[in-house]
C-alpha cells in the first residue's frame, strides 16, 4: 500500500486539532478556486496528516457557500489518501443522544444548487455511490472514537438539508418517521460524492448536538445548545483523531481508491482538453 496520508475536515466547532507534529499552515489553490482555509500540514502518529476547517477559521462559510470541490481537490493534491470528515448533527433517534458520535454509512441528499461533481460536459463520469463510505476507515474511526471515550454508534443515515435554517417541525417528523433517517446536517453532501470521485477512502463521524425539532421533551434546536455540546465534544474529537493512526491498518475491501476505474464514459478522442487538464488533480490516474 502507498503511504497513508490522513486528511481531516473539521466541522462546526472543530477549527484546529491538537497533536500535530511539525504543523504548518499553507495556502492552496485548485482549478475550482481556493479551499475554505489554508491547509494545516503535519504528522500525526507517524503518518502524514492534513487538516482543513470546513467553514474556515472563525466560521466564515455558510453550508451553501463552502467550496466543496476546492476542499476535496486541495486535500487530494496535498497527498491525502484517507479522509475523515467531522460534522455536527441533530438526531432523529432517542438513543443517539447529544454528545454521542455516529459513524455514518449512508446519506440522503436534499441540498439544492451545489456543485456535486468534478465532471461535466466534455468529460462525463458516473461513480458508484451505493456505499458512499469506506468500511475499513469507518471501522478504524469507530475504534478511535471509542478509545477517546465517546459513545459510538456504527452506521447511520445522514439527511443533508440545504439550511442555513434548522428544520420545521413538519420536516423533522417527515425525515424521522417517513424516511427513516438517523441524523440531520447541512454539509456532508456533496462532500461525500466528491470524495468518491477523487478516489479517497472517506469516512464521516457525526457529533450529535441536539434532537432537531421532533422531540416533545427537548423543544426546538437553538444555536446556544449546539455550541455548548460542541465545546464539550471538541477535546474528545481531537483525541479520536489522535488515536486514528494506531487504529488504521486493515486494507479497504471496497476499492475506494479505484472508484473511477469504469466510471468515465466519454471516449478519449471526444474529451474536452480543457476539462482533462482541469480534472487531472483529482482524476489523473484514469486520464
Amino acid at each position: 500500500m502507498d503511504e497513508i496520508v490522513i486528511g481531516i475536515i473539521g466541522g462546526s466547532g472543530l477549527y484546529r486539532v491538537a497533536g500535530f507534529a511539525d504543523a504548518e499552515w499553507r495556502p492552496a489553490a485548485t482549478p475550482w478556486g481556493a479551499p475554505s482555509d489554508d491547509l494545516l500540514h503535519g504528522r500525526l502518529g507517524g503518518l502524514g496528516a492534513v487538516f482543513l476547517p470546513r467553514h474556515g477559521r472563525g466560521h466564515v462559510h455558510m453550508p451553501s457557500s463552502v467550496p466543496y470541490r476546492a476542499n476535496i481537490a486541495a486535500l487530494k493534491a496535498a497527498g491525502v489518501t484517507h479522509l475523515v470528515a467531522v460534522s455536527a448533527v441533530g438526531s432523529f433517534r432517542e438513543d443517539m443522544a447529544p454528545g454521542d458520535f455516529v459513524v455514518l454509512d449512508q446519506f440522503v441528499d436534499r441540498t439544492v444548487g451545489r456543485d456535486a461533481s468534478f465532471f461535466g460536459p466534455g468529460l462525463v463520469a458516473h461513480v458508484s455511490l451505493a456505499h458512499p463510505t469506506c468500511p475499513a476507515l469507518s471501522a478504524a474511526l469507530a475504534g478511535a472514537a471509542r478509545a477517546a471515550g465517546a459513545t459510538v454508534h456504527e452506521g447511520g443515515t445522514y439527511l443533508a438539508m440545504e439550511g442555513p435554517q434548522f428544520s420545521t417541525l413538519a420536516e423533522s417528523r417527515i425525515w424521522r418517521d417517513g424516511w427513516g433517517c438517523d441524523v440531520i446536517g447541512m454539509t456532508a453532501m456533496p462532500e461525500a460524492r466528491l470524495a468518491r470521485e477523487a478516489e479517497l477512502h472517506y469516512a464521516s463521524v457525526a457529533m450529535v448536538t441536539d434532537y432537531d425539532s421532533w422531540h416533545p421533551e427537548h423543544g426546538a434546536v437553538q444555536v446556544t445548545d449546539v455550541i455548548a455540546t460542541l465545546q464539550a465534544n471538541v477535546d474528545r474529537a481531537g483525541a479520536m483523531i489522535a488515536a486514528l493512526p494506531e487504529a488504521l491498518g486493515a486494507a479497504c475491501p471496497a476499492g475506494c481508491d479505484r472508484a473511477l476505474e469504469h466510471a468515465v464514459m466519454t471516449a478519449p478522442d471526444a474529451r474536452d482538453p480543457e476539462m482533462v487538464a482541469r480534472l487531472r488533480p483529482v482524476a489523473g490516474r484514469v486520464l
